[in-house]
């Protein structure tokens, strides 16, 4: 929900498109999270996944949306899906390739480059015309709704715990009913009912953009072994098998190229359903049945989608960047996995200062560069950094911490 929200409302989408997001958005999320239940043709993990619109396609699709537009999004959504379902055929031969270290730097960089998203949208969202835009009615609110998270979060328990995200936003939503900042007007002019259209969009396929989220694809299909791998350790304490992550990955694939033909944004398995399995114990596939159902059902309601796009984005946004720190902390937790020696450090560190550092400098600074080059490394972090870890991980020679002192004492003892 809340990343259709983000791309909605940076793109400046009129409240029907909004809304259609959103409902499309819950829809999918059912039908992904159904089919990992349940696979059809091996196609599903049969492991007891939560699947949605994923934030981790936050700072592909708003930049490919901002460069040519909503309908090259899910144009390069659907070849994503068959990249990705491809990779779900191959994910043994190739899984060896994405160690902790790559898929730690590449999360971790996706986790820095939201940051920005949330604190603009904190401070009114992005492009505001409203006067107020920056004032302390939008910074107050977005703080309340953090700081109702942070509560419920570190001292709640139970449920209470669970659904800090949610009390934080309903916190803030209030508030922002007494500060007169809501509209409802979507809400009314919406309908009760309604099945998502086939094709809102006419797809459109920009070679970068395809390119960019081809890659993005790739990479979500690496962290994707990550979840459900820790859903069999946490859950059920054994290994996830190899037809079970590639029924998992194929899903995906299958459920994005859906997605990008109803209008909904991209999937993944939901990192924080991993951390409820494994603190409960319920795996569950009937418990995780009755969730899909519910979402399904409301993924039928335009009255819903209408409801959730009414929120003010400073409401999302400071319910959000807590969300987005600990995307970044799970990056880091996956990058000490691996030997922090030099080489490791080195690629590591060059991913992330190259992938950060090139969406900082001014346009003028890639002005001779063509156009798909800054569209593919420049528009976001992501791809650049994804790219530079993969080949550095590849090319340079591999070598342990002791490896690399057993070097230093010898060339230490030839200067003697």
């Amino acid at each position: 929900m809340l990343p259709a929200l983000v791309l909605s409302n940076t793109l400046q989408l009129p409240p029907d498109q909004q809304i259609q997001l959103v409902q499309s958005g819950m829809f999918i999320a059912a039908v992904a999270t159904l089919l990992q239940l349940y696979p059809i043709m091996k196609i599903g993990a049969k492991l007891p996944v939560v699947v949605g619109v994923s934030f981790a396609y936050i700072p592909t699709i708003l930049a490919i949306g901002l460069q040519y537009g909503i309908n090259a999004v899910f144009g390069a959504q659907l070849i994503g899906g068959i990249v990705a379902f491809i990779v779900g055929l191959y994910i043994k031969k190739i899984r060896k390739l994405f160690p902790p270290m790559v898929a730690g730097t590449v999360v971790f960089t996706i986790g820095l480059s939201l940051y920005r998203v949330a604190v603009n949208y904190m401070a009114g969202g992005f492009q505001s015309t409203d006067p107020r835009y920056g004032g302390l009615v939008y910074w107050g609110i977005a703080v309340l709704t953090l700081v109702v998270v942070l509560l419920c979060n570190m001292f709640g328990k139970g449920y209470i715990k669970l659904a800090a995200i949610l009390i934080g936003i309903i916190a803030g939503y209030v508030a922002s009913i007494f500060a007169k900042i809501v509209s409802f007007d979507s809400i009314a002019s919406a309908s009760w009912f309604n099945l998502p259209a086939f094709m809102p969009y006419k797809l459109e396929f920009p070679l970068a953009a395809v390119i960019t989220m081809s890659v993005m694809y790739v990479v979500n299909s690496v962290q994707a072994i990550g979840d459900l791998s820790g859903t069999t350790v946490g859950g059920m304490d054994r290994e996830a098998t190899d037809d079970e992550i590639s029924g998992g990955i194929k899903a995906n694939g299958i459920v994005s190229v859906l997605g990008a033909l109803i209008g909904a944004l991209p999937t993944a398995t939901y990192s924080q359903n991993v951390g409820i399995v494994a603190m409960t114990k319920v795996v569950s596939r009937a418990v995780i049945k009755i969730t899909a159902i519910m979402i399904l059902i409301a993924g039928f309601l335009p009255k819903f989608a209408a409801l959730m796009t009414s929120i003010p984005q400073c409401v999302i946004g400071g319910a959000t960047i807590s969300v987005f720190a600990q995307i970044t902390m799970t990056g880091m937790k996956l990058i000490v996995q691996d030997e922090m020696s030099v080489r490791n450090t080195t690629i590591i560190g060059l991913g992330i200062a190259l992938g950060m550092g090139i969406t900082q400098i001014p346009t003028e600074g890639l002005q001779y560069m063509p156009d798909w080059f800054t569209m593919v490394f420049a528009s976001s972090p992501v791809v650049l950094a994804t790219v530079v870890v993969f080949v550095l991980n590849i090319v340079l020679p591999k070598k342990t911490i002791a490896e690399e002192k057993a070097e230093r004492e010898a060339i230490e003892k030839n200067r003697k």
